[in-house]
């Protein structure tokens, strides 16, 4: 059978009876206009306009989008904004729970519709980067002969999780995540909009940067929470929602971070600073600011795993190891038992040693092949398995490292334009003295380069 479309009845149905739905699903843009956000993807003439068919009879709007970007920004959104602005058949797939029957049942449909009513579907598939090879490999047809409207979202990057055939006939759309400004700008339209509370209540200037600190970029959070506190607010005959009302509302009380409610940046540039600076009390402190604040857990988790490797990096290499089984546990398990782990990894990054070379080492490498410094792989240093390869030259020389005592083989692996090129240096302070001793060995035999400032044995 084929999957449920998202219909306009269903549309209708909520226009006709707001208060069946949620807030947010009542403040669903329905035109790219009233979309938060993503202004670098909205510009006239962009390829999200020619896919509703704006531009003034430019050229047609691609046959595949893939839009990347964190959850909670719209990437669902903005495929029903398509469909319902292109009026096309929309069908909506999760790679969760379908598979390439589904796929396929979804394309013959679509081509029925095309040929026999002239309808032309809009097919979005979430989280794409759960599709085996195979299973990605099942849309390419549906693709290149335009049988369907491809949106596909995801949450990791696709030049890793989605196949190149898939990818290169897709235009590839990156989100960015939504500021306070444009969550700001969400709130004050949900107050006044008649499909929203339409003038009901009031927000107070308290009780908005609360409730920014509480949706943590994600819009539904925060029409959510924006709801549960005009309900509590009317039920208690208020005209205006207050920091107060809010809390009680969403049962979390607000740490103000200062005066002007705009320090959650702040804070969190606090955390890893003391982090970075060894003092483990601070880092408490602002670790239980930041969640007493109601900030997303993900995001301390994710700036803790950014610390281990930023500032920790390999004088501890078990750090970025401690960070990342935390932000797992941490997303399994939630708040309130959360803050034992956070604090857990937050202590243990304070505490290590500290190095910034893994994190200096390769801003200096992106350097270089951003200023053209690339050139072409030595030849004895490329694939040399396929057919018509050796004649190429290819493998030609290559000393394999296994069969060399000491497993390191003298030979050249960068190209020329960087080669003796120094990107990483060591620091001597906890675990990485030893990588210190071990890169300058390795060095001087590959290279025949000597330790800066050492001296040649005497004749």
């Amino acid at each position: 059978m084929e999957p449920d479309l998202f219909t306009a009845a269903a549309e209708d149905r909520q226009e006709k009876d707001p208060a069946a739905s949620p807030l947010a699903v009542r403040m669903r843009p329905r035109t790219l206009d009233e979309v938060v956000g993503q202004a670098h993807l909205l510009k006239p003439g962009s390829p999200l306009r020619r896919l509703v068919g704006e531009g003034g009879g430019g050229p047609a709007g691609p046959s595949s989008v893939i839009l990347w970007g964190p959850p909670g920004i719209g990437k669902t959104t903005l495929a029903h904004v398509v469909s319902r602005a292109t009026n096309k058949r929309f069908v909506e797939l999760s790679a969760i729970t379908a598979g390439v029957k589904e796929v396929r049942a979804v394309i013959d449909g679509a081509r029925r519709a095309s040929g026999g009513y002239g309808k032309e579907t809009v097919l979005f598939l979430d989280e794409i980067h759960r599709f085996s090879k195979a299973q990605q490999d099942s849309l390419l047809p549906a693709v290149e002969n335009r049988w369907v409207t491809l949106v596909a979202a995801t949450t990791e990057n696709p030049y890793f999780s989605i196949i190149s055939p898939l990818l290169s006939r897709s235009l590839l759309l990156t989100l960015q995540a939504l500021t306070d400004d444009d969550l700001r700008g969400l709130i004050q339209r949900a107050l006044t909009d008649e499909r929203g509370l339409d003038g009901a209540v009031t927000l107070h200037e308290d009780a908005e940067a609360h409730l920014l600190r509480i949706a943590g970029g994600d819009a539904r959070r925060a029409l959510t929470a924006l709801e549960a506190g005009a309900g509590s607010a009317i039920a208690k005959g208020e005209a205006e929602i207050s920091l107060e009302t809010l809390e009680g509302a969403v049962d979390r009380a607000a740490v103000k971070y200062d005066r002007d409610g705009d320090q959650h940046y702040d804070v969190a540039s606090a955390l890893i600073k003391s982090i970075r600076g060894s003092d483990v009390d601070a880092t408490l402190h602002y670790l239980a600011r930041m969640i007493e604040a109601g900030e997303d857990p993900r995001f301390i988790a994710r700036r803790l795993m950014i610390s281990a490797s930023e500032d920790v990096g390999l004088a501890d290499p078990t750090a970025l190891q401690t960070a990342v089984a935390g932000a797992q546990a941490v997303a399994l398990i939630g708040f309130p038992e959360a803050r034992i782990i956070l604090s857990q990894v937050a202590v243990a990054l304070a505490l290590a040693p500290k190095s910034n070379a893994a994190y200096l080492a390769i801003d200096a490498a992106l350097a270089d092949v951003r200023a053209g410094l690339a050139g072409p792989v030595p030849a004895h240093l490329r694939d040399s398995h396929y057919k018509g390869a050796q004649k190429l030259g290819h493998g030609q020389g290559y000393a394999y490292p296994h069969d060399v005592p000491g497993g390191i083989a003298a030979q050249q692996y960068a190209p020329d334009s960087v080669h003796g090129k120094r990107y990483y240096e060591p620091t001597r302070y906890g675990a990485e003295a030893r990588y210190a001793d071990v890169v300058e060995r390795v060095r001087e035999r590959l290279r025949g380069e000597r330790p800066p400032g050492s001296k040649d044995p005497a004749p």
